[in-house]
């Protein structure tokens, strides 16, 4: 589960972020490309944006969904 206090310092604020047990898979970038971006390294994703519209919340939830090291989260903020 993602820890909140452990989120990538790119994150934008709100709700979803992802925290630095991130292995950069893919997996998530293809079901949310609107909203997650790698980091200038590439050793991470993080939100560039948080979900706008109901076609984006979907899109962040399924990403959370299939992270295999579940450091995608909601904190519900």
């Amino acid at each position: 589960m993602a820890d909140k206090n452990d989120k990538v310092k790119q994150n934008v604020s709100g709700k979803y972020y992802i925290d630095n047990t991130c292995v950069p898979c893919n997996d998530c970038l293809e079901e949310a490309p609107m909203l997650l971006k790698y980091t200038d390294d590439e050793s991470k994703v993080y939100f560039h944006k948080q979900p706008s519209n109901p076609e984006e919340e979907i899109a962040a939830k399924k990403a959370m969904e299939i992270c295999p090291v579940e450091a995608i989260g909601n904190d519900g903020e």
